[in-house]
């Protein structure tokens, strides 16, 4: 039987206990005194008559609030968790005292050993685990934790070594032995291996709330899949690097590189030397090297607003696609590699074939699979859920909280028109939070330019006449919305206009399922 008895904090009370039970002959078998002052009571089982008596004279006592009988005693219920613990351990645990003998072994271990509990149990540390001397450490002035290499079962395993110390007064402690966790080298490979592998889903980095997200998401999952170039079209700061990473990522090449070639950020001449390599003697360097496309080797080029490639770089690009060959610069020897191309741009491809800036095979090879990825400001409803995203993130980084949004900070942030989408919410979100001060974040506390709201449509550069730039505009916004509303049905009803209305201006435009990738 075991009693819980609430009490006061009294000087004598557990002697007042302790003496009832003397007096009743009651052979007590275990007391505690829990850091609440609870005083436990663990002693045989009493016959009912004596047991009527002895309750109501303990509650009698001076001091004392309450008397039950438990379960357990509190030094049980840790004894029993500890090793329901140790039991579901998978790697060898020992638990020792300040001598170094053992105390305590789980399953693992056990099975290591292929011995028994009862044959270990007393049995010096020293016998099993070798290349670490434990007397020494035990006997050090200062105890601290040890991670060291060691032999178990004449194998290499790590050794997570940590004291056990016990409160002796109100400031100091004694050491009361130590406990060793054993990890093989395949346990840790195993975990090292799952630490680095990818997510399930390599696109749950992309948030994705609003329809147009939705759907851009679940089509690149299934171009995943392919091995066919992929084009993402879209402004700029739309995440479409991220999306292609997602692809690679979930692609049977996701294993391999992903290589990144900015087209539009150097001359032509150095973005031939990055993408093929050049051969030795080329250049005056007396060593040949390897381009992006060897790095790139089984895995996928990532080439970045493909649109601002020459045409002399265009022609070799295809010449990969076609056949999978190229050239380093410099150099006569055909090479022969395996890619997958994701291409991106923020300007009309189709548009600029015709006016003969891109080549029309080249777009058709790199178009197979394509993919309009939608600016901020057509999907909203994403808005407020990038933002707490963000914030979570860089709060984390700035070892702080992340604020809230009030209200005037949440319609701000719907309404604002975003000319730099996604990557301008982001950074005008980091600086924010990085001169925060309060707990909420608010809209005067984001810095944005006034005059985007009112322009962000549009190109700073006007070149034609009022009716001309109407027109640009009207063709671009039906060239975007196209892809998402290919009926014209669909675009009459989304744009308020009659399906007429709708039909002509297409044809006026020649945009149709045949120029628009749909």
């Amino acid at each position: 039987m075991r009693l819980e008895i609430s009490c006061q904090d009294r000087l004598g009370i557990t002697q007042d206990v302790l003496d009832i039970l003397v007096e009743y002959e009651i052979n007590l078998r275990g007391i505690e005194i829990d850091s609440s002052g609870k005083i436990f009571l663990h002693f045989p089982n009493v016959e009912f008559a004596e047991f009527q008596h002895l309750m109501p004279k303990i509650r009698r006592i001076e001091g004392i609030e309450d008397v039950k009988t438990t379960p357990f005693m509190p030094i049980e219920r840790e004894q029993n968790q500890l090793r329901a613990l140790l039991r579901t351990l998978p790697d060898p645990v020992f638990s020792i005292d300040s001598r170094g003998n053992i105390l305590l072994v789980n399953e693992a271990a056990v099975s290591s050993l292929e011995s028994s509990q009862d044959e270990l149990v007393g049995k010096d540390i020293a016998e099993f685990v070798k290349g670490f001397n434990f007397g020494r450490w035990l006997d050090g002035k200062q105890v601290l934790a040890q991670t060291q290499k060691v032999k178990f079962i004449e194998q290499d395993f790590l050794a997570d070594i940590l004291p056990v110390m016990v409160a002796d007064g109100e400031a100091d402690s004694v050491l009361a032995g130590a406990v060793l966790l054993l990890k093989s080298e395949y346990r840790l490979g195993q975990q090292l291996t799952v630490f680095h592998q990818a997510s399930g889903d390599s696109f749950n980095e992309i948030h994705a709330s609003s329809a147009q997200m939705k759907k851009v998401v679940r089509e690149a999952k299934k171009m995943a899949e392919l091995d066919a170039p992929i084009l993402l079209v879209g402004e700029t700061g739309t995440g479409k690097e991220l999306i292609a990473r997602a692809c690679h990522q979930a692609s049977r090449r996701g294993g391999h590189e992903f290589v990144v070639l900015n087209c539009a950020s150097m001359p032509d001449d150095m973005a031939e030397q990055e993408l093929f390599g050049y051969g030795q003697g080329a250049y005056g360097q007396s060593q040949a090297k390897s381009g992006l496309l060897e790095q790139a080797e089984n895995g996928t080029l990532f080439l970045d607003e493909v649109g601002d490639m020459s045409l002399s770089l265009q022609a070799k690009l295809l010449r990969v696609l076609q056949d999978g060959t190229y050239r380093r610069v410099g150099d006569t020897r055909e090479l022969v590699v395996n890619v997958r191309i994701i291409g991106t741009t923020q300007k009309d491809l189709a548009q600029m074939v015709v006016e003969g800036r891109f080549r029309e095979d080249l777009y058709y090879r790199l178009n197979v699979l394509s993919l309009a990825i939608p600016s901020l400001r057509e999907r909203k409803s994403d808005v407020i859920g990038l933002a707490e995203h963000f914030l979570k993130n860089q709060s984390v980084k700035l070892g702080r909280r992340p604020p809230k949004l009030n209200k005037s900070c949440v319609d701000f942030l719907q309404g604002y028109p975003w000319p730099g989408n996604v990557r301008q919410l982001e950074n005008a979100l980091y600086r924010a939070l990085t001169l925060l001060e309060r707990d909420e974040l608010s809209k005067e506390d984001i810095q944005l330019p006034d005059t985007m709201a009112s322009s962000s449509y549009f190109s700073s550069e006007v070149e034609g006449t009022l009716d001309q730039e109407v027109k640009r505009f009207e063709k671009d916004l039906l060239r975007r919305l196209y892809p998402t509303y290919p009926s014209t049905r669909q675009l009459a009803r989304k744009l308020g206009l009659s399906h007429t209305a709708i039909a002509n201006k297409l044809r006026e435009y020649g945009i149709s399922k045949k120029t628009v990738k749909v």
